[in-house]
């Protein structure tokens, strides 16, 4: 018989008497991608034999030996495939929880090469365990199922992803604090429509990124937070068939207690979706500055330089020096909103409870994890590189009568309505249009021929530190209030680093 054939290769081969299809063994197997859950898979695995362990199923020796032999798979997987991959990387790394690095990918593709006939992660920790302790093994699977399994092992997964996806956010938005102190008083147009609209710091623009960051790091803790609960001990469907003290594994694992339905715990995929939700909403906030990067750095705008580090040129053009990482960033957001649309679509009609659909959700997790960590691991680097021209951003904001608002304030502030400030305001702009000059330009007699209210301190009004300071509310640009803000910003980034 070839192995596939033998009775017991597989973890549910006793009611069948004919092997699977080959072609059909291959395509439907996970472990080709599910293979990077292994640190997951043993960790659990030590968690459910601990709670056997108290059930009365293995003695003290047998969990110690149990234990022992779980610590040894990964290695042992890793000597198996030495010709593969780098034994001692791997298992730095797998001890370390950073599945998503190239020498971990080698070792995972070497693991699922040299076992072909392994259906999932599951059966593969199984195999590997036997031959480490032998018939001891196979006392593991008591009182559990695969897919309590495989719902444990991804919420570890995502409960680290989180983590890492947290501490990356958490860089940038200090990385964009530094760039925010070193730009000071520098101001930029801010925009509306894509038009010039009012005077800015450029620390108000950066910080205006770091609120998104603040609430992507808020949506994704409160996500921790509500799928930090263990599924083990919830059996296939019904739950576990021994008397096993669940917060056991509940514990061991860092849960904050067992999941409270069995049905549930087992076909249960909001984790997953709420964290690629989490993910596709982060993936538009830094698309969204990739655009202003990618806008800026045009000589139309000629805001900033992009960092030669970062950039490419063409292979026609000698002159070109384009902004692939900011485009590759919009790129990228596409693929972290299709997880999250996957997993949408996968789940909207599948029946309680575990379903083999549910295969099809780890593959998106899994890519927009480490599409998420790649983009998080270069932005900081590319934030803290950017150069601007100051002095082209002010002229863009000291003309096009980008103190307009100002004006029509201090004409409020005079009493005039507010609707008709904004009138008399408008024919101003309309005058300096006409003659090619900004409101600043236009004599107090002009202005006096459209209002009886303007006076002298008009144009100490409307001067560019005057149309700045006058948004003098928390959350405006006045230079006073965003000093505070970016003081505030670095304090609430720099909390439990």
């Amino acid at each position: 018989m070839t192995e596939q054939q033998q009775p017991g290769s597989k973890m549910w081969s006793g009611r069948f008497r004919e092997p699977l299809d080959p072609r059909f063994e291959m395509w439907q197997a996970s472990f080709r991608f599910d293979v990077r859950l292994l640190a997951q898979e043993v960790t659990a695995s030590k968690a459910h034999a601990k709670m056997i362990a108290a059930a009365g199923v293995l003695t003290d020796e047998e969990l110690a030996q149990m234990l022992d032999g779980l610590d040894r798979v990964p290695r042992a997987a890793a000597e198996a495939g030495a010709k593969f991959f780098n034994v001692e990387v791997f298992t730095e790394a797998y001890k370390k929880h950073k599945p998503g690095t190239g020498a971990v990918f080698g070792a995972q593709q070497g693991m699922v090469a040299l076992n072909p006939h392994i259906e999932d992660i599951h059966h593969f920790v199984e195999v590997t365990l036997t031959d480490l302790i032998g018939p001891l093994a196979l006392k593991l699977h008591t009182g559990r199922s695969r897919n309590e399994q495989i719902a444990t092992d991804m919420r570890l997964f995502v409960r680290d992803a989180i983590n890492q996806t947290i501490k990356g956010l958490r860089e940038w938005g200090l990385a964009l604090v530094e760039l925010a102190e070193q730009a000071g008083e520098a101001v930029m147009p801010s925009y509306t429509h894509l038009q010039r609209a009012e005077p800015v710091l450029v620390a108000h623009w950066l910080l205006a990124y770091v609120s998104m960051i603040e609430r992507d790091m808020s949506r994704l803790a409160d996500a921790r937070k509500r799928m930090n609960l263990c599924p083990l001990g919830s059996g296939a469907v019904a739950g576990a068939t021994l008397a096993l003290d669940r917060s056991i594994a509940a514990r061991e694992l860092g849960f904050g207690g067992p999941t409270p339905n069995s049905m549930d715990a087992t076909s249960d995929r909001d984790f997953m979706l709420e964290f690629t939700q989490c993910l596709a909403t982060l993936g538009i906030h830094i698309s969204r500055f990739a655009e202003e990067l990618t806008l800026y750095s045009t000589a139309e705008f000629g805001f900033l330089d992009l960092p030669e580090a970062f950039s490419t040129g063409s292979s026609a053009m000698p002159q070109k020096k384009n902004p692939d990482f900011t485009e590759l960033i919009r790129g990228k957001s596409a693929r972290l909103i299709g997880a999250a649309t996957t997993l949408s679509v996968l789940m909207k009609g599948l029946p309680l409870a575990y379903n083999k659909d549910l295969q099809e959700g780890q593959e998106p997790v899994f890519d927009a994890a480490d599409t998420a960590m790649g983009i998080l691991s270069i932005l900081p680097a590319v934030t803290r590189s950017l150069k601007f021209n100051f002095e082209r951003m002010k002229t863009a904001a000291t003309t096009g009568y980008l103190n307009a608002m100002a004006a029509a304030t201090y004409l409020s502030n005079k009493g005039v309505p507010f609707r008709k400030a904004h009138e008399i305001i408008g024919n101003a702009v309309r005058l300096g249009l006409e003659t090619k000059r900004e409101l600043n330009d236009l004599t107090l007699a002009e202005l006096r021929t459209l209002s009886d209210s303007f006076a002298e301190d008009f144009f100490d009004a409307i001067t560019l530190e005057a149309t700045l300071d006058c948004h003098d509310v928390v959350g405006g640009t006045a230079r006073a209030r965003v000093a505070v803000a970016l003081a505030a910003a670095k304090d609430k980034l720099r909390e439990n680093i």
